[in-house]
């Protein structure tokens, strides 16, 4: 950005200091010799504009400090340090040590490690693999304590339903047409312990989801929806599982305008891009 205007501001600096010329209304000449006055009325608009620059580096500073992204001490260092954590900031702690399967598994027994199994779970439960029964009932049995195994499977079995896949546009079986790519995707956005205490847990996870079919001829494009999800959660076997898995709809941000991307687009990223494994 420069701060030149019709006057000397940048326009003549010292040979030596490289510093920028303020040239005063007096007579007798400035600092570095000159006679010249400076124009009517340009050492107002000068100030206004180093304040304003003066202010504008003040707000980004304290913005910044706000946001994490600068220090919490002040510069004589008699503020205390902040040490509360953002809903949504990473705490440091390694999230697992380990994997069932593709999922997550052996999260720590803490608070952080609570979060971070329920976002797993959720990415897992919100997946593609949910449609096929098989698939479904070995996520059901990694993410949940045995004791709510099978009300939950049932539970599933039965909204996974012959019509519930053809409305999404799978056979009846699960199965995805030919030519066309299957889209069932949840991404969590940020987590929130509401309780906690030693071996219990519920959590929130606000989420982004992708559900539909992408590919030449589909009639259920991919679509992208908001919702919050809270699980109970018991330490069990050395590690987090989920005793009961509810959902509700938002909180849902204004939509963009980034035009949507066409079918093969689509499936080339979903195809394209893998997943996370999640951390709080």
């Amino acid at each position: 950005m420069s701060l030149s205007d019709d006057g000397d501001y940048g326009g003549d600096r010292g040979p030596e200091t490289g510093q920028t010329r303020t040239r005063l209304p007096d007579s007798g000449g400035d600092g570095y010799g000159s006679t010249r006055r400076p124009r009517s009325g340009l050492s107002s608009r000068n100030l206004v504009t180093a304040v304003g620059v003066v202010v504008l580096l003040i707000a980004a500073i304290a913005f910044a400090n706000r946001s994490g992204g600068g220090t919490n001490d002040s510069p004589s260092g008699n503020s205390p340090k902040h040490t509360d954590t953002q809903p949504t900031a990473p705490t440091g702690t390694k999230p697992v040590t380990g994997k069932n399967g593709d999922i997550a598994a052996g999260f720590a027994k803490t608070e952080q490690g609570a979060q971070s199994a329920a976002a797993n779970y959720a990415v897992a439960l919100g997946s593609a693999r949910m449609f096929n029964r098989d698939q479904r009932h070995k996520i059901i049995t990694t993410v949940m304590a045995p004791s709510a195994v099978d009300t939950f499977q049932k539970t599933l079995d039965k909204a996974y339903s012959a019509d519930f896949n053809k409305n999404v546009g799978l056979n009846a079986d699960g199965n995805t047409p030919a030519d066309l790519t299957f889209v069932s995707r949840t991404i969590p956005i940020g987590t929130k312990a509401k309780t906690y205490s030693n071996g219990q847990a519920t959590v929130e996870v606000w989420c982004t989801g992708l559900l539909g079919m992408a590919g030449s001829g589909s009639t259920k494009p991919v679509t992208t929806s908001w919702f919050t999800i809270t699980m109970k959660l018991a330490w069990t076997n050395n590690d987090w599982k989920a005793l009961t898995h509810s959902q509700k709809s938002g909180p849902a941000p204004v939509s963009g305008d980034v035009p949507a991307s066409g079918a093969k687009e689509i499936a080339g990223a979903v195809e394209g891009y893998g997943g996370f494994t999640y951390a709080r």
